[in-house]
């Protein structure tokens, strides 16, 4: 491919790879819209039509998990095309649909084939682009993927409007018709490390997977149900995710010894950058989605707000988010990603925190202000958290790693929604007022802002774990063999050395 293409090869290959991904993130998003008419149509309670987003939110959780099981199987280009047909066909389907469960059923295949697709740019950004070029790869790709979210539940609305709930679901037809065509052209028919792909390989972990989904169901969930105040049942569903997640890391580190192919191997851990931008990339989640939640409810129901200047408000900020991204991928190739995360968690919080001056007189503009001071933060966050934690990984821990790092930033944010709701809900009844009241008050103001400073505080806790990015552990682990690596874990200060920087990746 870099013979037929000469140099630019790599930049169309990230393009190929950033157009399905903008299609699965569109997906997950644009549908929200679409749900109050499909109620409708389908005169769906409010508890069965959030399934349409919950369903879509858990099969793409868990199916992130089995990304480098399929690269490894059926390689770079079958597995991304495979995704890309999956996402059409549930798109299609979903809109010629007469029946909720056929609805959900698309829902969940959409979810299933955007968890599988989401780990692989980067993996792509790891291996095809030198260290000098990596953080510019990030943020261009970055930028092009976060506009999808930005623009997509406005042209959703209009969508809605004109034609109905249905056409919803047939605007990723055309982005997923451009990647097939641009996989066919541009991605290599190899598995990660330019080997072959081995359909004879190990199967995949089945156990593992079952334990997984079991143990994110059931947190969803509980999750839901402690927000809905079922509190018993709440409590079984978590203690089964506990239980499920013991059993799926006792199931992992067995398969492990006996020479097994885990579905995520635990040597990752022992790379300290990459145990802490997990710790950053789950805390990071939960408030990155737990805000999304947050801000609409608070400017419509705390601010008194109509649906469009909630529109004109965050517009802006994510085309300054996408700006902010471009630029910081460049920076993230001279500067440490470390500092890059920690400046951008620290904006994160300045902008929850900086929440509690805005009060029912306030001009729209400082409400701008400090929405687009959060997109600046998480532009910092996006490029250099990845790189952050990828970059001192032994190879063939790569896809691995891309795989976990998606996964529990996905799990956290699924948390996130649920945990900004409880604590919103609680403090408005310890404040004596309830969303219900047609009339905000300073005291739903009061509860909004304690929402917000959990948020805040959640963000400051991420940046502790960000100073272990700095790559500053005594023993080389990425380079030795796999059984080095795990042979690591368990040492004081198993990892990577301070230049343990990898080489360019073919």
């Amino acid at each position: 491919m870099r013979e037929r293409y000469g140099p630019r090869y790599r930049w169309l290959l990230l393009l190929s790879v950033m157009i399905g991904t903008m299609a699965s993130i569109m997906s997950s998003t644009i549908v929200n819209v679409a749900i109050p008419d499909m109620s409708q149509h389908f005169t769906l309670g409010q508890e069965r039509a959030q399934w349409v987003s919950s369903g879509f939110m858990a099969a793409m959780t868990v199916s992130m998990l089995t990304t480098p099981w399929l690269l490894a199987r059926y390689g770079y280009r079958r597995t991304y095309a495979g995704t890309m047909l999956l996402l059409m066909a549930g798109g299609m389907v979903g809109g010629l649909a007469n029946s909720f469960g056929l609805v959900l059923g698309a829902r969940v295949a959409e979810g299933l084939a955007a968890g599988i697709v989401q780990p692989i740019p980067a993996i792509i950004i790891m291996r095809a682009f030198g260290p000098h070029e990596q953080g510019r790869a990030s943020g261009l790709f970055g930028m092009g993927v976060v506009l999808a979210p930005a623009l997509g539940p406005s042209i959703g609305g209009i969508l809605v409007d004109l034609f109905g709930w249905r056409s919803i679901f047939f605007m990723v037809v055309p982005l997923c018709l451009a990647s097939l065509w641009l996989a066919w052209r541009y991605v290599p028919v190899t598995a990660p490390g330019g080997v072959a792909a081995n359909r004879n390989g190990a199967m995949i972990d089945w156990r593992g997977l079952l334990l997984a989904a079991v143990g994110t169901l059931s947190l969803l969930n509980g999750m839901v149900e402690l927000h809905g105040g079922n509190r018993l049942a709440a409590l079984g569903l978590l203690g089964v995710a506990a239980a499920a997640l013991l059993a799926f890391v006792g199931w992992q580190r067995r398969l492990a010894a006996t020479g097994g192919a885990p579905l995520m191997n635990l040597a990752l851990f022992g790379y300290r950058p990459f145990a802490m931008g997990s710790i950053v990339a789950f805390i990071y989640g939960t408030a990155l989605f737990g805000s999304t939640y947050l801000l609409p409810v608070y400017m419509q129901l705390g601010l008194n707000l109509s649906a469009s200047h909630v529109g004109t408000i965050l517009l802006p900020a994510g085309l300054v988010l996408a700006a902010t991204i471009a630029g910081v991928g460049r920076l993230a190739d001279r500067h440490p990603t470390w500092l890059l995360v920690s400046i951008g968690l620290a904006l994160l919080a300045a902008s929850f925190a900086l929440m509690l001056s805005v009060t029912l007189a306030s001009a729209l503009w400082l409400l701008m202000l400090w929405a687009t001071l959060g997109r600046i933060g998480l532009g910092f966050i996006l490029p250099s958290l990845n790189l952050g934690s990828l970059r001192p990984l032994h190879e063939h821990l790569l896809s691995q790693g891309a795989s976990a790092i998606n996964f529990l930033r996905m799990l956290g944010g699924a948390i996130g929604v649920s945990l900004c709701g409880i604590v919103l809900e609680s403090r408005l009844a310890a404040h004596g007022d309830s969303l219900a009241n047609p009339v905000s008050s300073t005291a739903r103001l009061a509860a909004f802002n304690e929402a917000f400073l959990m948020l805040a505080a959640l963000c400051a806790l991420a940046m502790v774990a960000a100073w272990g990015l700095r790559p500053h552990a005594r023993h080389d682990v990425s380079s030795l063999p796999p059984e080095g690596a795990m042979a690591t874990l368990g040492r004081p200060g198993g990892g990577p050395r301070d230049d343990d920087v990898p080489s360019h990746r073919d």
